[in-house]
């Protein structure tokens, strides 16, 4: 399991709680739907709109859509579970979890045309062309949220979740972090020097890219002391100042790689 024992009093910054949840909507993740009464099932499509609510497309013979037919008030409880998954093969590759728990309600044929029409703007999907031939678009009003990822866990109100806005490079990191696991062994060993010295000492460890964002880059430590032994230790390495555009990201990475000393650059771990 990742550890999740602070190693230091003080963390690098970090993007927001909200942020970061807005950050999971962003890159669509892998989508459950749970708590309905049903079996789970997973939507053919899901998007989270700008106002914290979820549209999902179910296929027409889910049971769920019987649980809201037959509820009395037209509304059924649910939870929507997004998994955000690590951009390389983490042997543990979810790295954050978002719920959204609200109440799940049936569009009518015009409105669900109009929101769908909305959302391949947004998240085009081939899934989408089913409406109405196969599937059924639902609404999932929100009543909380709940994020749990390598920086803590937090509750979310709808109004928050609404009101943030995505870290600007989280729909762009996949193909960075790829390539730097994939062409760069070199700068993934330099940026190791910057880890707790207590990490760096260990045995039969792996250094992999998890996630970059405007506060810093965020690297997992696989370990391995013996063959019935395995723990992963997440760690934020924070840039000087924040980046804002990719030529910042850039800079600030250029830094972090050239910075001689781990204690020029904060770091946190858990």
């Amino acid at each position: 399991m990742t550890s999740l024992v602070s190693t230091r009093l003080r963390r690098p910054p970090a993007p927001t709680d909200a942020e970061r949840a807005r950050s999971v909507v962003a890159r669509g993740g892998v989508a459950f739907l749970v708590g309905t009464g049903a079996p789970e099932t997973a939507p053919l499509v899901h998007h989270v709109r700008a106002d914290g609510s979820a549209v999902l497309l179910l296929r027409d013979d889910d049971p769920v859509l019987d649980r809201i037919r037959e509820a009395p008030s037209g509304e059924s409880p649910a939870m929507l579970e997004l998994a955000d998954h690590a951009p390389v093969d983490l042997r543990e590759p979810v790295r954050a979890l978002l719920w959204i728990t609200g109440r799940l309600r049936l569009l009518d044929p015009y409105s669900a045309r109009r929101i769908a029409l909305q959302v391949a703007d947004t998240r085009p999907h081939p899934d989408l062309l089913l409406l109405g031939h196969g599937a059924t678009l639902v609404r999932l009003d929100p009543g909380s949220a709940v994020l749990s990822d390598a920086e803590g866990s937090a509750a979310l109100a709808p109004v928050e979740l609404a009101g943030a806005r995505p870290d600007p490079f989280c729909r762009y990191e996949r193909h960075w972090l790829v390539h730097l696991e994939e062409a760069h062994p070199e700068v993934l060993a330099m940026l190791a020097r910057h880890l707790p010295p207590w990490l760096r000492d260990l045995r039969s460890s792996r250094l992999r890219p998890l996630g970059v964002d405007r506060c810093g880059l965020r690297l997992r430590v696989e370990t391995s002391e013996d063959n019935s032994r395995r723990a992963d230790h997440d760690v934020r390495l924070a840039w000087r100042e924040e980046a804002k555009t990719v030529d910042d990201l850039r800079v600030q990475m250029g830094l972090l790689i050239s910075c001689p000393l781990h204690g020029d650059t904060d770091a946190g771990s858990s």
